[in-house]
């Protein structure tokens, strides 16, 4: 691996600043910091296990932020992150065991989904009860966390959709409880990266401080303004991800 020169140290912290503040607020930052990495030569592999270490890290400023919102999610934490561990740790081992281009061609697809189930969230939301509910969104959580696990692209998106669906209606609250699942896929896939031998540690370690920052500041500054500013950061988010992806791989 080449030398990191100073523009791109500072390229690196930056775009990582940026992207853990969009992350903390609505995700959708992985399509910040990804393709940063490989603009600057890191091979496609190392870049997305580097990026899914250095989101877990830095979160750890966003659940310092949302920590007046920890203690309303602990009932949806006690089921949903398990699920989420179990699902992060099986997006891993995929990400280094198959090819990614069939998945990748699937992401825009994903992404365009879960921005409008968001969107239509109270409309879609189904009369059911809610432990039929409960177990939609465990096989929904499930599926997220393997996606999150093996590239993690608009993750938080998809989750705060999921949780529309299980009636979590205080976007704060989702929020935390995003960052929080977050953080553990993150855990567990880089756990596995890290035995694997596929971090690139000088460039992790300049972009986790600024996601550090990027992650408390988003969360910090996303509960001082009013919900449905948010969430229409989110769908803006969402709508942008589905574009770039699809551009990326359909007409590039």
């Amino acid at each position: 691996m080449h030398a990191i020169t100073p523009f791109e140290a500072a390229a690196l912290f930056l775009v990582a600043l940026v992207a853990g503040g969009v992350n903390a607020i609505a995700g959708g930052g992985t399509l910040l910091s990804f393709p940063t990495l490989l603009y600057f030569g890191v091979p496609s592999v190392i870049a997305n296990a580097t990026n899914a270490l250095v989101m877990f890290l830095g979160t750890a400023g966003s659940i310092y932020g949302f920590r007046g919102q920890l203690r309303a999610i602990v009932p949806w934490l006690k089921w949903l992150l398990p699920i989420g561990v179990a699902g992060g740790w099986l997006g891993g081992v995929l990400l280094t065991r198959s090819s990614e281009r069939l998945f990748a061609n699937l992401v825009p697809l994903l992404i365009l989904f879960a921005t409008l189930m968001f969107t239509l969230q109270r409309r879609l939301r189904a009369p059911a009860g809610a432990h039929a509910a409960g177990w939609i969104i465990g096989v929904l959580q499930f599926l997220i966390a393997v996606y999150g696990g093996y590239f993690g692209a608009g993750i938080g998106i998809l989750m705060l959709a999921a949780f529309g669906m299980l009636g979590l209606r205080d976007l704060h609250q989702a929020n935390a409880l995003k960052n929080v699942l977050s953080s553990a896929i993150n855990c567990i896939a880089g756990l596995w990266f890290v035995l694997g031998g596929l971090i690139d540690w000088p460039r992790a370690g300049i972009m986790t401080a600024g996601t550090v920052l990027g992650y408390f500041l988003g969360a910090h500054w996303s509960q001082r303004v009013p919900q449905r500013w948010v969430r229409t950061a989110i769908v803006i988010a969402g709508f942008t991800a589905t574009a770039v992806l699809a551009w990326r791989q359909y007409l590039a």
